[in-house]
């Protein structure tokens, strides 16, 4: 754990302690705001974003980190929050929109940070919102963005491929022409006569002809 990416000493140094306060603080991307909340009270600032106290409103599931290059998705929820969060959750487009789980320590008593880590970074999947006599739930699934491996690409080595990525150009232009383009390289040229080879030269004039 010592050497994960983004711990910094101010982490390290209170995993050594014999007391720890620990916090969880999400942030969660919308078209129109951010909505931060992290799980004690009252107010909290991490580097310039102030986040609203959630307490026990606020749940994560568990986060599984290990050296295998796979996905792990993460599901948030937060109840009883002002209308401010449900408005956002039934009118704003959501889905892939960026949402980051902080890890990190208060000082004993205090809201002040002594440090914090990034313990996922992902994408919005789905987003649900339960209504009960009590209040309204919303639940957020995410998912890794090493869910993208997973996904097949339909981007081919073809013209059309190639100019949706780069618009204008030409580099693969003449790779449908090429598929069945036969090249006499280090072998007697069944044309004029049975005589000869084709030489580097004109290989080269071939082809340079075929990229015009």
């Amino acid at each position: 754990m010592a050497t994960r990416q983004g711990l910094d000493s101010s982490i390290v140094n209170r995993l050594g302690a014999d007391e720890q306060a620990l916090f969880f603080a999400v942030k969660a991307e919308f078209d129109t705001d951010d909505i931060l909340v992290w799980s004690g009270t009252d107010d909290l600032v991490i580097g310039s974003d102030t986040y609203t106290g959630a307490g026990t409103l606020l749940n994560v599931s568990n986060s599984e980190d290990n050296l295998e290059l796979k996905s792990n998705g993460l599901v948030i929820s937060l109840s009883g929050m002002d209308s401010t969060v449900v408005t956002y959750a039934l009118t704003e487009n959501y889905q892939n929109r960026p949402i980051t789980l902080f890890l990190g320590y208060v000082m004993g008593g205090t809201n002040e940070v002594a440090g914090k880590l990034t313990l996922f970074k992902g994408r919005m999947a789905s987003l649900v919102v339960n209504d009960t006599p009590e209040g309204s739930t919303v639940t957020i699934d995410a998912e890794n963005r090493l869910v993208d491996l997973d996904r097949p690409s339909n981007l081919r080595y073809t013209k059309e491929s190639q100019n949706f990525l780069h618009s204008g150009d030409t580099g693969f232009n003449r790779v449908a022409s090429l598929q069945d383009k036969q090249i006499n390289w280090g072998k007697t040229s069944s044309s004029g006569g049975g005589g000869g080879s084709i030489g580097e030269d004109e290989y080269n004039q071939s082809y340079r002809n075929q990229r015009r």
